[in-house]
């Protein structure tokens, strides 16, 4: 858990990590919707150096190849799998939340493409391929999908 700190009348808009803080640097008069913005942008940019890493790891591990991924703000869901096109999509609410979750969600999509539905078979292969994922499952069921 980090604390959101904002600064004002800073020169420029910036996210600076410090300890258990997150500093929100930021021009006088910035209105919330472009915090958000500045603050959405730093944790798009941290996903996207975090989950290239898992995705080589974990298809190494399960022996497949995905096209790519993606990164949004989904309302009700913390990721997506196409099938066909072997492309992953994230939720950007991921950023904040503990790497065993993002690594979850990574691994359940990738699941997906060998199974497409929520069945015996699909948590079978979540079961061999990450046996702790009910941990994280369970902690993000008790989490609601921050909206804005």
């Amino acid at each position: 858990k980090y604390q959101l700190n904002l600064v004002e009348n800073s020169l420029k808009n910036l996210v600076v990590v410090s300890g258990n803080e997150i500093n929100l640097y930021v021009k006088k008069d910035t209105n919330q919707i472009k915090r958000q913005k500045i603050l959405d942008e730093f944790y798009r940019n941290n996903l996207k150096k975090i989950i290239p890493k898992l995705i080589k790891e974990w298809e190494e591990k399960m022996k497949l190849k995905l096209s790519g991924f993606g990164i949004k703000k989904m309302k009700t869901r913390w990721g997506t799998c196409n099938i066909i096109s072997k492309k992953i999509w994230i939720n950007l609410e991921l950023a904040k939340k503990p790497l065993a979750c993002l690594e979850y969600i990574v691994v359940h999509e990738m699941v997906h493409l060998f199974e497409k539905n929520h069945n015996k078979k699909f948590y079978a292969h979540c079961d061999f391929f990450l046996p702790n994922w009910r941990e994280a499952s369970d902690f993000l069921k008790s989490k609601t999908i921050d909206r804005n």
